[in-house]
């Protein structure tokens, strides 16, 4: 008998080293012990307790312990307190690397199980130690590997900015970087200099007036993490608390500042972000100077011929007709701001152009004004027309498009766009937001939804994927695509026209076709702003599935 069970306890023994021995992620470790250890003994509490590198033994795994916590720091005497009664120790015993504990055997532990557990034990104590340089190892390169694409970062954005000569368009590279870096649905970049326009590009934030806290925010290091002790001045900036603030500063003044607000799922800014955050600032500096001198030098006679050229290649971009589908009534229009505008709207087919052939619907910004922006519109129009006679997958059309916008275009253009595939048939829709703003469909019942779900801009960087998504147009829906100039038009109150108030324009009007309904958009956008100008382009596009 006693032979048989030495054999069996032998097998086990080496079963357990064996399976130890074949991994070196830390918690399958563990809980291949504790596992073992409550098994053998039918013990209903168990705990193991783990000392990393140089730092305090801390709880790792804890089954049938309501008293202790993983993470917690270890005390054999709460171990007690806790129902913990026979105690196993891990590695040397003057400095041990860890306890495994365990309390409420069933029929009491007898000897040779003392002797296989300890056993056991010690073959785990190098495969931990193992385990633990592994994954310090893993941490240093990972460290690593982010401090190189930080680095690359900062070198894309340094490229980027240094084509760029628009103030506007470096706030918003600024912006797109710090929220695809750190993954942060709230951010604002604000820039200004006297005898110019201030630059505000906000997402998710509605930052209070900077030219008052200039004082305040001229003093603050080259990068600062909020807590509870900035509060006067986070309530002064109405920025969430735990935002990164990073000034923007000249060797003479402050000239802006950068808001990211907290990162998502708990995530905390760590000190190398904040190093990040000092880099891109001083990167961001240079290049608003650079714009506002570029705007000041820049003669107004090279601008009008600029703008006319511009005109003319943009006007034989947009669609004279959009095409007929069939149960789908379309209409659409572009109001620039300006003499040649960023905006561009198309209507293409995707295998044939009859009624009941599917389209390819585009709303697209085009980062700029000027020729620069034209010749982008064509490039974009040219692109999905090209990849629309060998594709038929709207995510493999858009990833494409991204692609080749990148590779053939300056660093500082890129375009945000709604792509939608329509099926006029049935009405099934499926969509693709590249950082664009989120539409309106408005339902038949007048219930409201947002087809959210916005990714980054098309040509800002190489190698992206995109996530499609998709819904139905059934009888009486409305879908409306839109620039950001239709939301963000303002009246003298500095207030926002904004998507309800779009929204509800749509449900008055409901009844009517797409075209009156593009006509009583503008109208309300124009009575709303009163006497106020434009200052961005408008582009609108209402898909109405015609009752049958």
């Amino acid at each position: 008998m006693a032979t048989g069970f030495d054999v069996s306890r032998l097998e086990a023994l080496l079963e357990s080293a064996k399976l130890l021995q074949s991994t070196l992620d830390l918690e399958l470790i563990l809980k291949h012990l504790l596992r073992t250890a409550m098994g053998r003994l039918l013990a209903r509490r168990g705990v193991i307790a783990v000392r990393k590198g140089s730092g305090k033994m801390r709880v790792e795994l804890v089954r049938g312990v309501p008293g202790l916590k993983a993470g917690a720091p270890y005390s054999e005497a709460e171990a007690r307190v806790a129902g913990l009664d026979r105690f196993f120790r891990i590695g040397p015993e003057r400095d041990p690397d860890g306890y495994l504990a365990v309390g409420g055997l069933a029929y009491g532990m007898k000897a040779e199980e003392a002797e296989f557990l300890e056993a056991m034990l010690g073959v785990a104590a190098s495969v931990i130690s193992n385990a633990q340089a592994h994954e310090q190892a893993r941490t240093a390169n990972m460290l690593l590997d982010q401090r190189i694409q930080e680095l690359r970062a900062l070198l894309d954005l340094g490229r980027g900015l240094a084509a760029t000569l628009d103030p506007a368009e470096v706030a918003q590279l600024v912006g797109f970087t710090l929220a695809g870096r750190w993954a942060i649905s709230k951010y604002a970049v604000a820039a200004f200099k006297e005898g110019h326009a201030a630059v505000l590009r906000q997402k998710g934030l509605e930052l209070a007036e900077i030219a008052p806290l200039r004082e305040t925010l001229s003093s603050l290091p080259e990068a600062l993490l909020t807590t509870e002790a900035n509060r006067e001045l986070i309530e002064a900036l109405r920025a969430p608390e735990g935002s990164l603030l990073i000034p923007i500063r000249t060797q003479e003044a402050l000239i802006g500042i950068a808001v990211c607000g907290p990162r998502m799922r708990g995530m905390r800014y760590r000190e190398a972000d904040l190093e990040f955050g000092a880099g891109l600032a001083a990167q961001a500096a240079v290049a608003f100077e650079n714009a506002w001198h570029f705007q000041d030098a820049l003669a107004r006679q090279q601008l009008e011929k600029e703008l006319a050229l511009a005109a003319s290649i943009q006007r034989d971009l947009f669609p004279a007709k959009l095409p007929g589908m069939k149960g789908i009534d379309i209409a659409a229009r572009n109001r620039q701001a300006r003499q040649v505008g960023g905006d561009y709207y198309d209507v293409l087919p995707i295998s044939g152009s009859g009624p009941e052939d599917p389209y390819l619907m585009c709303v697209a910004d085009i980062s700029g004004k000027g020729i620069s922006a034209a010749l982008l519109m064509s490039t974009i129009q040219a692109t999905l027309r090209t990849l629309l006679r060998k594709e038929s997958s709207l995510l493999e059309i858009t990833a494409m498009a991204n692609e080749l916008l990148y590779a053939t275009t300056p660093p500082n253009k890129f375009a945000t766009a709604f792509l939608c595939l329509v099926n006029p048939s049935n009405g099934a829709c499926r969509y693709v937001n590249c950082g664009h703003n989120t539409p309106v469909l408005l339902r038949a019942s007048g219930e409201v939804e947002a087809l959210d779900g916005p990714g980054l801009a098309l040509g800002l960087f190489p190698m992206r994927t995109f996530g499609e998504r998709e819904f139905r147009l059934s009888n009486g829906d409305i879908l409306c695509i839109y620039s950001d100039g239709v939301s963000e038009a303002q009246n003298r109150a500095e207030e926002e026209f904004e998507t309800d108030r779009l929204a509800e324009c749509l449900r008055q009007h409901s009844a009517e076709p797409a075209a009156a309904i593009v006509d009583h958009v503008f109208a309300a956008i124009d009575t709303f702003a009163g006497e106020m100008p434009q200052f961005d382009d408008i582009t609108l596009m209402v898909v109405k599935r015609e009752r049958c």
